[in-house]
């Protein structure tokens, strides 16, 4: 059996601005070409690189492509000149370029490509979207995170905000680049018709910095950035402590569901001495809510906070670690990425694969992202050589796109959405997970989230609060994630429950949990379960580490595996504690690979009879952000850390103060014409011939200089002066900005909506924008078992009488 999209041609004309779009199906097993210009794709000269010049971020992101190198017409004239492209057009499923900013840039190039083949799906990755008062902005990494409210809640308080040390913002528009070209195609399959897929690399960054991209627009106060952790309010949520030999990284929790993770930790405070009996038998259950009206105080608080940093820096790491193990604590060490590569999980499931590369000779890199079952992902291969299947490709027969030969007559009905009719069932709970089944619903699926009255969704106890309501349908957080989906409430824990869930099961095309493994399993609901229940169902599992490996039942949040990862020890300044990067950063880089696998998965279902297992860790899926790094230590020998906001390419680089409080400007010059614009804007006649290597040297000076130029003047004025000269530059926006945004207005990127309780609440919109067939987005989350009678009367055929006897059986609660 072939892996999941082995019947897909891609063609990805995309450079270091998307390329992680081509890789994430090529990683499902499509063919990808990569389409260079004679002298290779610009994402060749992208650092870090080898020792031989080799790029490790075109290797990380190119493997298994193969590489059709344009002809020097091509290269001259655009792709359109080539004698071979429109053959290799006509005959791909999907094409991703760079839109304005790439190749295919000519005003009739979608024209001209929707003509010569309908059935195109043609993805385009941009910085802000194709239309809109900020479409022809320059943008780099740093100025996207800037724009995208991500880079406003990361760093220290008391220093500009800060990123990541390898590049994320391109990465999050590539992934959502995967995910929308396959709903695209699953549109495609009913229709027989193409369409155009416009993804806004700014709202893609947005994604990393749910839910605080909410506040502004729901009239809460923005969410702000404090080293190793957020400040909410006048509150402190501190998420990295120290270590005899490094830190940790710990998330305090106390909702209904997860207060116990709390009392354990100061259970153990007290045992070694840290905190006194008060403390220790504080009611952690309901501790937020004391804070929250006053019960308990932030100094209160700030006590419990230095009691745990007492105990973390009297142990180290390895010790933290297994005691966090042996004792079920929300807990991780923040690993670099020698420590990630010497993991014992990643190992045993197989997530590092070495392969031969002409010149590079063995490399080891990251495996598949996900295990995915009958058949298994494929393995990457290297990356091609320039123009290395140039030949073959201009040489083959004619190729059809995967187009369905018989469509029903009549066609969609109009306003009908690419996963109209798809059934989910959704065990899923916090962020990952529901923001993964967030976006089926919002393209058209019937998701069903269940939850129970015992253990509701935590994001329910979470704010913003709606009006003030702290009680479980206030919030406008789990309303976000949730939107558009149908809640009901089953208490698993009896057997008209669980045979409620069984018919639930029996109903769906997909069944979706993020438990910790061994949850399901206890219910009779693991994967080889579901498969008996309903062979053509596709079972999803994602948690932190997986369904097996020694680390599996290690459960947690987002934070957690960002600091295993290695994205907290990239996170910050060299002379500070690790910041990490806002709140539960690989919740934010899952979504995108569960998107991606659930509707590759359901394409091989739909061909094949059979139903699809999908197990998908957050940790496996998250170290693609970071693979440039991974290659740096496993062919360099170096191990990355934070550096602040310097890099290693590009000067000046940097984010700098405005006037106001707390305002900041990104602002980036990537090649010399930018910075020779930089210079004629801020009058620096002195200094406009420094080279990239000058400019390098003397980084700190020109920011030292660039800050005071920039500190007379408001953050959108540099913005606009920089911008209308070409160069990289944004104000540092956080949620109420973004709301204000223009751009986003332009977009409808956050939505008004009804609320089932409050009447209205604001939450983001599709990230992505299909042109025949948008996602909606009309109605917040559910209250808690709210469509309890329609899905079981509409969705699983029970009449009244049933119902009411579940009722009885204690099933509902």
């Amino acid at each position: 059996m072939a892996p999941v999209l082995a019947t897909l041609r891609v063609l990805d004309l995309t450079d270091h601005r998307g390329q992680l779009g081509g890789a994430v199906l090529a990683g499902l097993g499509a063919e990808v070409i990569a389409v260079e210009p004679p002298d290779g794709s610009p994402a060749r000269r992208q650092g870090p690189f080898a020792a031989d010049g080799t790029s490790l971020s075109w290797w990380a992101y190119n493997r298994s492509k193969r590489s059709y190198a344009l002809s020097e017409d091509g290269q001259q004239r655009g792709p359109f000149a080539d004698p071979h492209f429109e053959r290799l057009v006509r005959g791909a499923d999907v094409l991703i370029d760079n839109g304005p900013h790439g190749p295919t840039s000519a005003p009739d190039a979608a024209a001209r490509l929707a003509q010569w083949n309908p059935a195109l799906v043609h993805v385009t990755i941009s910085p802000f979207g194709l239309d809109g008062p900020k479409a022809g902005w320059p943008a780099s990494d740093l100025t996207l995170l800037a724009a995208g409210c991500q880079l406003a809640l990361t760093g220290d308080a008391d220093r500009a905000p800060v990123r990541t040390a390898v590049p994320q913002a391109w990465l999050h528009a590539g992934a959502e680049a995967a995910g929308a070209a396959l709903l695209a195609l699953a549109e495609r399959d009913r229709s027989g018709r193409g369409q155009r897929v416009d993804v806004s690399a700014q709202t893609a960054v947005m994604m990393a910095a749910v839910p605080a991209t909410v506040f502004g627009a729901n009239g809460a106060p923005d969410v702000q950035r404090m080293g190793g952790g957020v400040r909410v309010g006048a509150r402190n949520l501190r998420l990295v402590y120290p270590a005899a030999d490094g830190h940790v990284s710990i998330m305090h929790n106390f909702s209904s569901t997860s207060w116990r993770y709390s009392a354990r930790l100061m259970e153990l405070c007290f045992e070694r001495g840290h905190c006194d009996e008060a403390m220790r038998d504080e009611d952690w259950r309901n501790y937020a809510e004391a804070l929250i009206t006053g019960a308990r105080d932030d100094e209160h608080f700030d006590r419990v906070k230095a009691a745990v940093a007492s105990l973390t820096a009297s142990m180290t790491k390895a010790e933290l670690f297994a005691v966090a193990r042996a004792r079920g604590l929300l807990l991780a060490p923040v690993a670099d990425l020698a420590d990630v590569l010497a993991g014992e999980q990643l190992d045993a499931r197989g997530d590092w694969r070495t392969v031969l590369d002409p010149a590079l000779g063995p490399v080891r890199g990251p495996g598949p992202f996900a295990k995915v079952g009958p058949v298994p992902l494929p393995g990457l291969d290297r990356p091609p050589q320039l123009g290395e299947h140039t030949e073959p490709l201009a040489a083959e027969a004619p190729r059809r796109p995967e187009v369905p030969l018989r469509r029903p007559a009549s066609g969609p009905a109009a306003g009908a959405r690419p996963l109209d009719g798809l059934k989910v069932l959704d065990f899923s709970w916090i962020y990952a997970g529901p923001l993964a089944t967030r976006v089926l619903a919002d393209f058209g699926a019937t998701v069903v989230k269940v939850e129970s009255t015992r253990r509701s969704d935590s994001t329910r106890g979470s704010g913003p609060y709606l009006n003030g309501d702290l009680g479980p349908d206030g919030s406008a957080q789990f309303s976000h994630f949730n939107a558009g989906k149908l809640g009901l409430t089953l208490d698993l824990g009896t057997e008209a429950g669980r045979s409620v869930a069984r018919d639930l099961v029996r109903w769906a095309d997909v069944v979706f949990d993020s438990f910790t493994p061994g949850v399901m399993a206890s219910w009779g609901l693991a994967p080889e379960d579901l498969l008996v229940l309903n062979p053509r169902v596709v079972a999803v599992s994602t948690s932190l580490m997986g369904l097996d490996g020694p680390l599996s039942t290690f459960s947690g949040f987002g934070n957690l595996a960002g600091a295993v990862t290695g994205f907290y020890e990239l996170t910050g300044w060299p002379d500070r504690a690790p910041a990490g990067p806002f709140l539960a950063y690989t919740d934010y880089i899952a979504p995108r690979y569960l998107v991606a696998s659930i509707l590759a998965a359901l394409r091989q279902r739909d061909r094949t009879g059979t139903g699809v297992t999908i197990d998908l860790a957050q940790q496996e899926a998250a170290i693609a952000f970071l693979a440039p790094a991974v290659l740096e230590h496993t062919v360099n020998g170096s191990v990355l850390s934070r550096m602040g906001n310097a890099d290693r390419y590009a000067a000046p680089h940097g984010v700098y103060p405005c006037t106001g409080v707390d305002q900041w400007v990104a602002v980036v010059c990537e090649t010399d014409e930018q910075w020779r614009s930089l210079c004629a804007e801020a009058g620096w006649d002195d200094r406009h011939g420094l080279d990239i290597g000058a400019r390098l040297a003397q980084a700190a000076e020109l920011d030292v200089e660039l800050a005071e130029w920039t500190s007379t003047q408001t953050a959108d004025a540099v913005t606009l002066r920089l911008v209308a000269r070409g160069v990289p530059a944004h104000t540092v926006q956080n949620s109420t900005a973004c709301a204000a945004d223009a751009q986003l207005v332009h977009r409808r990127h956050f939505r008004t909506v009804e609320h089932p309780v409050h009447d209205k609440v604001v939450v983001e919109a599709p990230r992505a924008i299909l042109s025949r067939t948008p996602g909606q987005v009309t109605r917040g989350g559910p209250q808690l078992g709210e469509h309890a009678f329609e899905v079981l009367t509409e969705l699983l055929g029970h009449d009244a009488d049933a119902v009411a006897e579940l009722v009885v059986q204690g099933a509902l609660d």
